[in-house]
This record gives structure tokens, C-alpha cells and sequence, in this order.
């Protein structure tokens, strides 16, 4: 269970990153950015990270996640497939909001926090790991 929650957060955080990468590409807004920023960390924000440490960072996020809902699949066996839709969807919400603390204490370039294309974008994202994560564990649960 926990090495498949693993996975499963790699595969679902990658896929966020590489959405929000494509996004900020085409659009100029810099929800990529965002996501992998950590300058306002004491002690990590004052460290120059190549793009690959910053996306480690956030797949750690996104892996604590995969493991709480494999966890909650594993335990609660009987949930019907759409029931764990809505398990990932809740376990995801929380990072849509955050798109205003991160905006808010980001000392590099990020959009702004009243910018509601990129928190649109943002968003869209998000429910896009949170699909994500639940076709992972519905491949996974059929092995």
C-alpha cells in the first residue's frame, strides 16, 4: 500500500507539473513557477535549486497525498470507484486555495494573486491530479 501510494503520487504530481508546465508555456502565466517555488521557505528559499530539486519538492507533496488516499482505498475496500473520486477530489481541494498564500509570500516572479485566469488555470490543474490519482488507484486496485 504505501509503495503503491508512491507511485501513485509521482505519477499524479507529474502529471500536474507537466499540465502547469504546458500551461505556463502557453499562456505566460507562471503557475509552474509557482508550484515548484520555495524562496519563501527560512533556510530552503535561500538556495538556488535547479528545476529538478524544486520538482522533487513538489512531488513529495504530492506523494504524501498518494499514500493517504491508497491508504484510505486499502482500509475502505468496499467504496464503490466513484466513491473514491470524491476521496481524491477532498484530498486535493486544499491545494486549490493555496494558490493565494504562495502567491502571496513568493519572493520571485509568480502571478499575481488577484489574477483569476491563473488561479482558473491553477485549479485546473489540481482537478486534474485529483483525476489523476483516482485513475492510478483504479488501475492499481484491478491488480
Amino acid at each position: 500500500m504505501f509503495y503503491k501510494g508512491m507511485v501513485v503520487g509521482v505519477i499524479s504530481g507529474t502529471v500536474l507539473g507537466l499540465i502547469l508546465k504546458w500551461i505556463e508555456q502557453l499562456t505566460s502565466k507562471k503557475v509552474y513557477t509557482l508550484l515548484l517555488n520555495v524562496d519563501f521557505i527560512p533556510f530552503i528559499g535561500d538556495i538556488k535549486w535547479s528545476e529538478w530539486i524544486e520538482f522533487c519538492f513538489h512531488l513529495v507533496i504530492a506523494v504524501v497525498i498518494g499514500i493517504v488516499f491508497m491508504w484510505i482505498q486499502n482500509r475502505f475496500h468496499y467504496l464503490s470507484s466513484g466513491r473514491m473520486l470524491i476521496v481524491a477530489t477532498f484530498l486535493t481541494l486544499p491545494t486549490i486555495p493555496l494558490y493565494f498564500p504562495l502567491t502571496a509570500l513568493a519572493i520571485k516572479d509568480t502571478p499575481r494573486i488577484d489574477d483569476m485566469l491563473a488561479f482558473f488555470y491553477w485549479t485546473v490543474g489540481h482537478i486534474l491530479f485529483a483525476l489523476s490519482l483516482w485513475i492510478c488507484s483504479f488501475i492499481y486496485k484491478s491488480r
